[in-house]
């Protein structure tokens, strides 16, 4: 008795405008090397980058066709969905998006893994590193304008920790944003007038549920881009967790602080989320660094590291409503996603056959 591995056939991914390159190559590389075809449905926003790809892949030899590119929005995507010769989709968005995805394809007697939306917390233990965890802080909240679901929006801050505040803000002061040939830039603009008009909001809406706007990006200019989609780095203190700001992904420069007494009290803050995607821990207690690591109900944990996503082999493995599905993205999850497992069992007679029947159906 053995198993072997078989292609589905042909499988869909739509993907975020964020990681117009990335995002794609976690799918229809793993599932073209698993025997399936593949149709490509990216962001409308920043289409250009996957026919890119495509013309690299086209370079390299694959077979016309394994890989198709299919532009447009949610009608394009239901079709999808509802194919019938589609056996499996990938996706990555927000969460609503994310749970229509997997209702949807689901329904329609597919597989789905659906990675969603996230709300991820750095702990800073007053024993940490205070310069490593500032920079990883500024860094994990600010890099790439905030645009990214591994992004960190909420820090923690224990015991005398919260004490840094005032180093925090003086070190995101000093990152602005700018163009793509600006080497002091430390981001770029937003994707849209909508993203930064919705991450306005959120800011205002901060100060009206009465967090104390520490730094305050609202007002950011870009000289010789006046009319730029630009957010500056942003940091909110005294934040409740039942406010806004906290509660909801913001997908942009603002960073939340809360203070707490414990360790303890932090695994609960975050276990509370309903969000499972990413969370890291900055301290210099290998005892607190393993309670951390087995007690918190996220699923990729970074100690000392800001931005814990795995290395390739392994796989993006987000918890709660950070992931709708069963087996994830990339890694070896990604080629058991993309394929069927086949169990033979084979037997070979030595003796001619018997006249009688065999009804032990032995194996000998």
């Amino acid at each position: 008795t053995y198993s072997i591995v078989q292609p589905l056939g042909v499988c869909a991914g739509v993907t975020p405008f964020n990681f117009p390159a990335m995002i794609p190559l976690w799918m229809f590389p793993i599932a073209v090397a698993c025997g399936n075809a593949f149709v490509l449905k990216p962001s409308e926003q920043d289409p250009m980058t996957p026919m890119f790809l495509m013309e690299l892949l086209a370079e390299a030899g694959a077979p016309e066709g394994i890989v198709q590119v299919v532009h447009g929005g949610r009608e394009q995507v239901d079709g999808l969905l509802e194919h019938p010769d589609i056996k499996a989709v990938s996706f990555v968005g927000s969460v609503p998006v994310a749970k229509h995805v997997y209702r949807t394809g689901t329904n329609a007697l597919k597989r789905v893994q659906a990675l969603a939306g996230a709300k991820n917390h750095l702990v800073v233990m007053p024993d940490a590193n205070r310069e490593q965890a500032l920079s990883s802080l500024v860094g994990a909240a600010c890099g790439a304008a905030g645009q990214r679901c591994m992004a960190i929006s909420a820090a923690v801050l224990v015991g005398d920790a919260k004490e840094w505040e005032g180093d925090l803000a003086a070190a995101m002061a000093v990152v602005r944003p700018g163009v793509s040939d600006d080497p002091e830039a430390g981001y770029g603009p937003q994707i849209s007038v909508a993203a930064r008009e919705r991450i306005l909001g959120y800011i205002a809406a901060g100060k009206a549920e009465g967090a104390r706007c520490v730094l305050d990006g609202s007002e950011c200019r870009v000289d010789g881009y006046p009319d730029g989609n630009w957010v500056g780095p942003t940091l909110f203190a005294d934040v409740m967790p039942e406010m806004s700001i906290y509660r909801d992904e913001i997908f942009g420069p603002v960073l939340v602080a809360l203070a707490v007494d414990t360790l303890d009290d932090a695994i609960d803050l975050i276990n509370a989320s309903p969000f499972g995607n990413g969370v890291s821990l900055f301290t210099s207690s290998g005892a607190n660094a393993r309670r951390f690591q087995h007690e918190i109900g996220v699923g990729q944990v970074g100690i000392n590291v800001p931005i814990p996503v795995p290395l390739p082999f392994f796989s993006f493995t987000g918890w709660k409503d950070s992931f709708f599905g069963d087996l994830h993205a990339y890694g070896k999850q990604a080629v058991r996603f993309y394929t069927e497992t086949k169990t033979v069992t084979a037997r070979w007679f030595d003796e001619p056959s018997t006249s009688s029947p065999n009804m032990t159906i032995g194996l000998r």
